[in-house]
């Protein structure tokens, strides 16, 4: 079977998966979803004997129909090999009464490393595929862990150019310096007064800007996006947790056939809705809670069924969950509409222009799949000190948040299914947040002194991630205001 793509506003239908990749964004400002989702077709008990990168070529095969065999089992062998530190590429723990699935294992440790790996090597073969000759510029807006992952990923791939945007002030100190430390000639990173939602906004508005598009095909240069905006990115996304239910029946800790739950902190959605399309296609999924820090925009919309951005936006110790516009909720939106393209462009039409919208209680019933939760910075901070002292596991701060909404659902519900919950970060990402909540407060002490005193409590090496840049030389230091976005590309390029 051969799955096309269309945007979820309708402008563009009948687009191959390499063509979907390699643009990003649609042209109307929607985002590409495949006409169906497919159902595995491969019985479950079979992938309980699959290597994580058989079970990526099981997966995404079912969506990226146009690549071959060869070219497909090539990008997975090229993405998930010896730059994860484990063979497992995503282990599970098994902590204090839920099976932690770790993310954190690539090159920048963060759960951004498992789609990241392998976008640069599908956009590769897709340009390839499609006669592309202009240079790719991928142009990306980060709320600390995507940037980083992107950077690393197409750092002096030929053909291609990255620019980088993040909220100054909005990312922790690990994160910015993974980012403004960078290497590669094809690498630029700055930083803008403003918050992600202005840094995703702003990238968003570059891609709409036709004559800009024009321009830059002038100078032999399109652009492509690197966030989960990219069906690239979401579709990588979809195996782990195919993998993770496998490895529980694998390890004796379910049955085929049994039902998990699986909890994930979020942010801009795609996570969480990687887990949703797995559901869709036949893994057994009772519940998926989406867990929200003090921006609780989701927890809201899923308590009223009313999406509100108007509101204020919160510093908090997740910042990759710092979002009030969660960008892949609208391919949630578009399915609970019965893939009504136009019903969803005027949903977002008003996100747009009043900042707020609401579903019918038909596309309620649709969503009824997911929990919404949310937890407060001590609660956050509470539960990575109660894991620590049960069980001596140390979370980040976003796995914190799950973990706590997840153990609130639980005591409200009484729900005792199997619970997979998406750790998408080191510790040592935030070390001085997770030090914070287990020993106090850090005062001034540099950030790599507690980074040891992280790895001394929890009996870890500290990852080579954080190694590398504790004495590399800062090589990005652009700022620029939200509304310059568009010439920086611009300079940066050389236009």
């Amino acid at each position: 079977m051969n799955l096309s793509y269309q945007s979820t506003r309708g402008g563009e239908t009948g687009l191959t998966a390499s063509q979907a990749i390699l643009k990003g964004l649609a042209d109307d400002g929607g985002l590409f979803m495949p006409n169906e989702i497919p159902k595995l077709d491969v019985p479950l008990e079979a992938f309980a004997g699959y290597s994580y990168q058989e079970t990526a070529y099981r997966v995404m095969r079912l969506f990226l129909t146009d690549f071959t065999e060869e070219e497909l089992r090539g990008c997975i062998a090229r993405a998930y090999d010896s730059k994860f530190d484990t063979e497992e590429i995503a282990p599970l723990t098994k902590a204090d009464g839920a099976y932690y699935l770790e993310l954190f294992h690539g090159r920048t440790i963060a759960f951004k490393d498992m789609a990241l790996s392998i976008l640069p090597h599908l956009m590769i073969v897709s340009a390839r595929k499609n006669q592309v000759k202009n240079d790719i510029v991928i142009l990306t807006a980060t709320s600390g862990d995507t940037g980083k992952a992107a950077l690393a990923g197409f750092a002096d791939v030929p053909g291609t150019r990255i620019i980088v945007f993040y909220p100054k002030g909005g990312v922790s100190r690990v994160q910015e310096l993974q980012m403004i430390t960078q290497k590669g000639d094809n690498t630029a990173v700055v930083s803008i007064h403003g918050n992600f939602d202005d840094a995703q906004t702003g990238v968003k508005k570059i891609f709409g800007d036709r004559a800009f598009g024009k321009q830059l095909d002038d100078a032999g240069f399109q652009l492509s996006s690197a966030n989960s905006i990219n069906i690239g990115r979401l579709v990588p996304q979809i195996v782990y947790y195919v993998y993770a239910y496998a490895k529980l029946v694998e390890n004796g800790e379910i049955r085929c056939g049994d039902e998990i739950n699986i909890t994930v902190p979020t942010g801009n959605f795609g996570n969480i809705l990687a887990a949703y399309i797995a559901k869709q296609m036949g893994l057994p999924v009772k519940t998926l809670l989406c867990a929200s820090n003090d921006n609780k925009v989701l927890y809201d919309f899923f308590r009223t069924g009313v999406y509100d951005r108007r509101r204020d936006f919160v510093l908090t110790s997740s910042p990759s969950m710092d979002i009030l516009i969660s960008s892949n909720l609208e391919r949630l939106i578009y399915l609970s509409a019965g893939c009504d393209a136009a019903k969803n462009r005027e949903l977002m039409a008003e996100l747009s222009s009043k900042g707020a919208y609401t579903v019918t209680e038909e596309m309620r019933r649709f969503m009824g799949d997911f929990y919404g939760g949310f937890a407060t910075e001590e609660e956050n901070a509470a539960e990575i000190r109660k894991v620590y002292e049960d069980t001596g596991y140390v979370i980040d701060t976003h796995t914190g948040v799950a973990s706590a909404v997840y153990r609130a659902y639980v005591a409200a519900s009484g729900d005792a299914t199997p619970t997979v919950i998406a750790s998408t970060a080191s510790p040592f990402k935030f070390s001085r947040s997770v030090m914070t909540a287990i020993a106090g407060g850090q005062g001034d002490v540099d950030e790599f002194a507690i980074v040891d005193r992280l790895s001394e409590t929890a009996n870890l090496a500290v990852p080579q991630a954080v190694e590398e840049i504790r004495r590399a030389d800062i090589r990005h230091t652009r700022e620029c205001e939200i509304a310059d976005m568009e010439s920086v590309v611009a300079e940066i390029l050389g236009l």
